[in-house]
């Protein structure tokens, strides 16, 4: 049996390793698509969603693809089902990471710590903060209530701010699909958490802005493509919403001449959210080592995804 696996991961991956596998090992791009042409297994995640797309694609014998993202935008989800591969993702590797990132930009937007920031930087003294907004006793709506939704909620309750998720079946007094546009002018912070599926493709719009608070704030730390950009760039513009914490954006990397970076009380983190830790490829690493005893030995894996619903 062969895999294909990330020589950046090698040091953690090969000494526990079982006998009999024979394994390539990647480095780029064009090493991947070689290898991955007769492979049985592959981890073959890349810096470009596309290279990734494209490897997995050119994997005609796989029976088992793993990857350490949640988010399977780029991943040929219908050409995996046709082929009968199994599919496992990196829910939970980076949750905390996440989560810590959307509660840091909850509290960057109440407290207006980016204008601290620039006031800072052009060494100005103030005595008027510019952000005033207390997290007590304000809620949350919170779309996408798995792993990292979860932990948001966690610490946001911690603050004293009501949450209220959002979940496909409703269960735990979450709101479903259906319901949630309609409450949402009862939140200060709309945060979404959701993964990237047809269904969640523009879920917030212009009547989704006309609808929010005009002091509430977006968090965006699941997808870009979850936002109709230009009906976001026209409510901050007019100043329907009070901002946004934009931790993705589409497309990736946001051209310098786009108007989203421009757009008042826009604050963007480049899709740092996942990387601001140091312990994702151990977290990874461990997932995919025990996923492959399973596979190995035909017992139930971690993280399977379902290739119809897309997470």
């Amino acid at each position: 049996m062969k895999a294909v696996l990330p020589a950046l991961a090698r040091p953690l991956i090969e000494p526990r390793l079982p006998a009999g596998l024979e394994v390539t090992w990647f480095t780029g791009h064009e090493e991947a698509l070689a290898a991955v042409a007769d492979a049985d297994i592959a981890w073959v995640d890349m810096q470009r969603p596309a290279w990734t797309g494209e490897a997995v694609a050119a994997g005609a014998r796989l029976k088992w693809v793993s990857t350490i993202y949640a988010g399977l935008d780029a991943f040929p989800l219908a050409l995996l089902k046709e082929r009968g591969t199994i599919l496992t993702n990196g829910v939970g590797i980076n949750a905390l990471a996440v989560a810590e990132y959307a509660v840091m930009g909850v509290l960057v937007a109440a407290k207006r710590f980016d204008e601290v920031v620039r006031l800072a930087d052009r060494q100005e003294w103030t005595i008027a903060a510019p952000g005033q907004t207390e997290l007590y006793e304000t809620s949350a709506l919170i779309v996408g209530m798995g792993a990292i939704g979860t932990l948001i909620a966690e610490r946001l309750r911690a603050f004293g701010v009501a949450v209220t998720g959002v979940t496909r079946s409703g269960r735990d007094g979450t709101l479903r699909p259906d319901q949630w546009q309609a409450r949402l002018g009862a939140f200060d912070w709309v945060i979404l958490a959701a993964p990237s599926t047809a269904q969640t493709k523009a879920l917030l719009g212009a009547a989704e802005f006309a609808a929010m608070k005009p002091s509430a704030w977006l968090i965006n730390i699941a997808r870009g493509d979850m936002v109709d950009q230009d009906a976001l760039i026209e409510a901050l513009g007019k100043r329907r919403i009070a901002g946004a914490f934009l931790d993705v954006v589409t497309p990736e990397p946001l051209p310098a001449d786009h108007p989203l970076w421009r757009a008042p009380n826009s604050i963007h983190s480049m899709h740092l959210s996942g990387r601001s830790q140091t312990r994702m490829f151990q977290r990874a690493t461990a997932l995919f080592l025990s996923n492959l005893e399973a596979f190995l030995a035909g017992q139930p894996m971690t993280n399977i995804v379902d290739l119809d619903a897309g997470y």
